[in-house]
């Protein structure tokens, strides 16, 4: 059950203006994806360009991270928003990290939703059908992250996209294998023995322990570590490591295979 590559990722950017959020610049040192904030739930022009540029110069794949309109509540609040402008939203969103990206000598190559958009296309098809519209219409070859079993996955095949199955390093699942709310008690993972002994159960065995203590089948290409998370930078450095003592190659998935393979910074 052992996937032999695996991709480290974790979300960027997501400061505003004067007010930082997580350490980008040592996350970029340790991750291979960066799932960067495109300014709607997160982020601006400023911070956008910055982080665009550091992984440019570090090799690291770049990812538009697209949310709900909703600076206020971080993107975590359900929007009821009509398809057809969720469509723009996300390729406004897409398409402004991409020119920053360019700028950098690169680009987007991937397309991960953002926190209760991330959720809402678990089961909301039309959202899930809007979503996978705007990366279509603006770029086909775009991946797309999302939730294994997620209507956003099973649309997305339905367009042609590449898939990309993600799992969470530091989040809890129901015995649906959705995320349990933050508004839960222990929704996040914080003890870094914990998160590095599931995540690597996840990687070669394909399970994931249940909140309730059942035992998951769950496939994995990508990990995620939330930049937000308390001891972040700690949690992914000790994660990659952990995971290439297992003989697994922390790479991209949309990485050359001769890339991206350096020792943890």
């Amino acid at each position: 059950m052992t996937r032999p590559v695996i991709d480290l990722n974790s979300d960027i950017g997501e400061g505003f203006g004067p007010w930082p959020m997580g350490d980008d610049d040592a996350l970029l040192s340790i991750v291979t994806s960066a799932n960067v904030a495109c300014g709607y739930h997160a982020g601006d022009p400023t911070v956008m360009r910055k982080v665009c540029a550091l992984a440019a110069e570090r090799g690291i794949t770049i990812g538009a991270q697209v949310g709900y309109r909703d600076l206020p509540g971080f993107g975590r609040r359900f929007i009821d928003a009509d398809p057809r402008e969720l469509v723009n939203d996300a390729v406004y969103q897409i398409a402004a990290l991409d020119g920053f990206a360019r700028l950098a000598g690169t680009s987007v190559a991937y397309v991960k939703p953002h926190g209760a958009l991330y959720n809402a296309v678990v089961h909301h098809e039309a959202q899930a059908r809007a979503l996978a519209d705007a990366v279509s219409r603006y770029d086909s070859t775009l991946a797309v992250l999302g939730l294994p079993g997620s209507a956003w996955l099973a649309v997305a095949t339905d367009f042609g996209l590449t898939t990309v199955h993600e799992a969470f390093a530091d989040r809890a699942y129901t015995p649906e294998g959705t995320l349990v709310s933050r508004r839960e008690p222990g929704a996040v993972l914080h003890d870094p023995d914990v998160i590095v002994q599931r995540c690597l159960r996840m990687v070669t065995e394909g399970v994931v322990e249940a909140i309730d203590g059942s035992q998951l089948p769950l496939a994995v290409d990508s990990l995620c570590v939330h930049g937000d998370t308390p001891g972040a930078v700690r949690i992914a450095r000790r994660l990659r490591e952990e995971l290439r003592d297992e003989g697994l190659t922390v790479r991209s998935f949309a990485a050359p295979a001769a890339t991206r393979e350096e020792p943890v910074g």
